[in-house]
């Protein structure tokens, strides 16, 4: 049966009949690598909620972030375009290494209003929108409170009280909320239970953006304390603090769930839960300790599929099915056509014209389609976890990833290679040529800006930062 399609209340030609627009929670975990969940292959990791989760909904293997960092992810999320073509490409406020090889280009370090986002476009036609969380899309050395959540379509916007540190409330402890955890993430969740009580009787879109498990890697003391005696050897996953922060999260979810089933709503929500990037793995060359994308290479800031592949799980009660699982590759930049199509709402008109993402609508009642297109990537800029600044491209089963400083050119097939091991460039050169020039043209399309070799390089002091932002 296909996607059903209906405009702000109007019904699509040959679609079904729905009494209610569904609500909305978006749950983004921040670098939260492909293998961080129990259901996704976790050897530690804990999560009960998520699993769950997956067990009634559509787990999708090939999902990726927009961007092997966070705010370009974030940007592609609310706006559903590639971070390229917003010309938002680094973390926010980015990284200086004056002495590189490349000198990076000019980029928007911030989320320009000139875009509607998908806040925007679902409180314009009626949702009750919160935001909740790590916002990591202000203009840097700009007014944050011009920039925030509330000036880019969000009613509301709970984020962590003055003067936390790290994940540790300095109040003694949340005694207005639920829990009396002094742990962020509780604090944030009660926050956020507090919102879907209220708001329960019409449609709304809560978009809850954790700061787990960023670094610093800080669990929950508790369940620190449990995951010392579940660490074993040989295990991937061996850092019982990480392991506590995406218990924590995973708590957090499980409340959320339960609320919408308290309230009787569970049955209209549509549940999100995806990753902005891979986990962290390295700094500078050196392995931290903090996780594993095991059997994928490397993780955030990196080019390899460990920068960007990430978990992602949806369930849409009466459309996706049960226990299900779709392999099509997908990206960040789909949510924004899916929950328009979902919520039944147009948008704007020149907003979508620009769209780059896709309606996962064909994939949520059928996992086995094909959405038939490639994915993108550019990354113009140097990161502590990562390679050279690169552009890559995925299509089908293969993978070709482009280094700028030398213009190196790898080519790997996942199906056979997840973790990229082995370069097939000189065994399928036609294959490389074509995908080569698709991710030319592509970036011709988006006009993706490029870094361009400087003048200042010097090998000795290439990894050095400066504090200075370019």
């Amino acid at each position: 049966m296909p996607f059903v399609i209906i405009s702000c209340g109007r019904l699509a030609e040959g679609s079904e009949t729905t009494t209610d627009r569904p609500n909305i929670v978006f749950l983004l975990a921040d670098d939260l690598g492909w293998t961080g969940l129990g259901c996704f292959g976790s050897d530690l990791y804990e999560t009960p909620h998520l699993n769950q989760l997956a067990e009634t909904g559509m787990k999708f293997t090939n999902a990726y972030s927009a961007c092997t960092v966070c705010s370009p992810s974030r940007a592609s999320i609310m706006t559903g375009m590639y971070p390229a073509r917003l010309r938002l490409t680094d973390f926010i406020a980015g990284q200086n290494r004056p002495f590189a090889q490349l000198q990076i280009p000019e980029w928007t370090k911030g989320l320009n209003h000139s875009y509607v986002t998908i806040a925007e476009a679902l409180r314009n036609d009626g949702y009750q929108t919160a935001h909740v969380g790590k916002w990591h899309l202000h203009h840097a050395g700009r007014n944050p409170d011009d920039y925030g959540p509330t000036q880019h379509g969000f009613d509301v916007d709970i984020a962590k009280p003055k003067g936390t540190r790290g994940y540790r409330l300095q109040s003694g402890g949340n005694p207005n909320g639920e829990s009396k955890s002094e742990y962020l993430t509780d604090y944030l969740t009660d926050q956020a239970l507090s919102f879907i009580d209220k708001a329960q009787e019409n449609p709304f879109f809560l978009y809850f953006a954790y700061h787990v498990p960023h670094t610093p890697i800080d669990g929950r003391d508790d369940l620190v304390a449990k995951y010392r005696t579940k660490v074993r050897d040989g295990a991937v996953h061996k850092n019982p603090k990480y392991a506590a922060m995406v218990t924590s999260m995973d708590d957090s979810v499980g409340r959320l769930l339960g609320r919408l089933e308290h309230h009787g709503i569970a049955d209209n929500t549509l549940v999100i839960f995806t990753s902005d990037n891979g986990g962290l793995t390295q700094r500078y060359g050196k392995l931290d300790g903090f996780t594993d994308n095991y059997p994928l290479r490397r993780g955030k800031g990196s080019a390899y599929e460990g920068g960007v592949r990430v978990p992602a799980i949806i369930r849409w009660p009466g459309v996706t099915p049960a226990a299900s699982q779709c392999d099509e590759p997908v990206s960040t930049i789909d949510y924004y056509p899916t929950l328009l199509e979902a919520a039944r709402c147009d948008g704007s008109e020149t907003h979508n014209q620009k769209l780059d993402g896709t309606s996962l609508g064909t994939l949520l009642r059928n996992p086995s389609q094909s959405l038939d297109r490639n994915l993108f990537w550019h990354y113009p800029h140097y990161h502590a976890g990562g390679d050279s600044p690169y552009g890559a491209i995925r299509s089908g089963p293969w993978r070709l990833i482009e280094f700028y400083e030398d213009d190196a050119i790898e080519l790997y097939d996942l199906n056979a290679d997840p973790g990229e091991n082995h370069n097939l460039v000189g065994v399928q050169p036609g294959i490389a040529e074509k995908l080569h020039q698709q991710l030319r043209s592509w970036r011709a399309t988006v006009n993706a800006q490029m870094p361009t070799p400087n003048p200042d390089h010097d090998p000795d002091k290439a990894q050095q930062v400066s504090k200075k932002r370019k």
